[in-house]
């Protein structure tokens, strides 16, 4: 009984594995071939836009500025819970800390060092220590990018060597993710607005899940995938529609009634989806991480800017988010333009 089984089991697994819908590039490619077939045309596949992962990390992290150590070694010496803030940052493991752990010292000398300024009576000490507080919060934002964009976390979640996202996924991918991005963005908002209180002690595990996420280069990877097959698919379209009429008269026919039923059954119940499923992401994930970048362009380096307008900003046909929009847009006006020639206009 297993051994006949097995035959089938196998044809199972195969056709299953030759289902050009189940991931984002053969439904995409398939999708241009089966457009130029209704429309009696030769399909041509152009190259995928460019795209790039992060810039690297020396590239995205800021220079902090150090206090001078003569000073913290004099400020140490009076008491108070900063000399002990003092004491781990000239610690050995203070001289490596993650760009995380930076910013937790930061706040924490900024909140030590105003807890002590009552109790010193000296005067030249009690200006030097206010002089450092206020160093301390002027440089906070170089501290904040560092431990948000400057982490190596960052590039896992933008890596573009994990393909495409996926195709009909099950329960939301990216909903821990969204979570996380709206959650550092209040926080860093409150951060740079002067409110020093927020508890970063969400920020490690988050930061976790962008090691072992990689939601976002998929996204990115796809948007180049639909820009580059929708405007392949609208460049047949539009050869159709310059050229010889799908329909005379206006009266449908035999071939009209194949591409309409083409478009029903792969555009609106395969393409379609996965072009919602993208840009639902995208408002959930890319739309608040670019936020987290826009709060920061006082400080953001020159070297991420051009990553950041290209890869995260919505700025048009400069954009690949802008390019997209403009990819659906006219294609599904293409499509109204070709159907209205049966008679057959969808509705938007």
């Amino acid at each position: 009984m297993a051994a006949r089984l097995l035959p089938l089991l196998l044809v199972g697994l195969l056709l299953t594995g030759c289902n050009p819908f189940s991931s984002a590039e053969p439904m995409m490619d398939e999708y241009v071939e089966r457009v130029a077939r209704v429309l009696e045309l030769e399909p041509e596949l152009s190259e995928l836009p460019p795209a790039s992962n992060l810039p690297r990390r020396r590239d995205r992290q800021l220079p902090m500025p150090e206090l001078d150590m003569g000073m913290l070694d004099f400020l140490s010496l009076y008491g108070c819970e900063l000399q002990y803030v003092i004491g781990e940052k000239n610690s050995v493991m203070g001289k490596v800390m993650q760009p995380l752990n930076r910013l937790r010292y930061e706040l924490r000398f900024i909140e030590a060092g105003a807890e002590c300024l009552p109790d010193i009576s000296r005067e030249g000490v009690k200006e030097s220590l206010e002089e450092a507080i206020a160093s301390k919060k002027e440089t906070l934002p170089v501290v904040l990018w560092n431990a948000t964009w400057g982490v190596e976390e960052m590039e896992t979640l933008f890596t573009l060597a994990k393909g495409d996202y996926p195709v009909a996924p099950d329960g939301n991918p990216v909903s821990d993710l969204a979570r996380d991005a709206s959650q550092l963005n209040e926080t860093a908002e409150q951060l740079l607005n002067g409110d020093l209180s927020p508890s970063l002690d969400f920020v490690g595990p988050v930061q976790q899940r962008w090691q072992a996420e990689y939601r976002a280069g998929q996204l990115i990877n796809s948007a180049r995938l639909l820009v580059a097959r929708l405007e392949d698919s609208s460049a047949l379209l539009e050869q159709r529609i310059d050229g010889r009429p799908l329909c005379l008269d206006g009266k449908p026919n035999n071939q009209s009634d194949i591409v309409q039923n083409m478009f029903f059954s792969v555009y609106i119940e395969k393409i379609q989806p996965y072009m919602s499923d993208v840009r639902q992401a995208k408002r959930q994930l890319i739309e608040p991480l670019e936020r987290l970048a826009a709060m920061q362009d006082d400080v953001m380096p020159s070297e991420f800017e051009q990553w950041y307008q290209y890869h995260l900003a919505d700025n048009g046909s400069h954009s690949l988010w802008g390019r997209l929009d403009g990819a659906m847009t006219e294609h599904t006006r293409l499509w109204q333009t070709l159907l209205e020639q049966c008679g057959l206009r969808p509705q938007a």
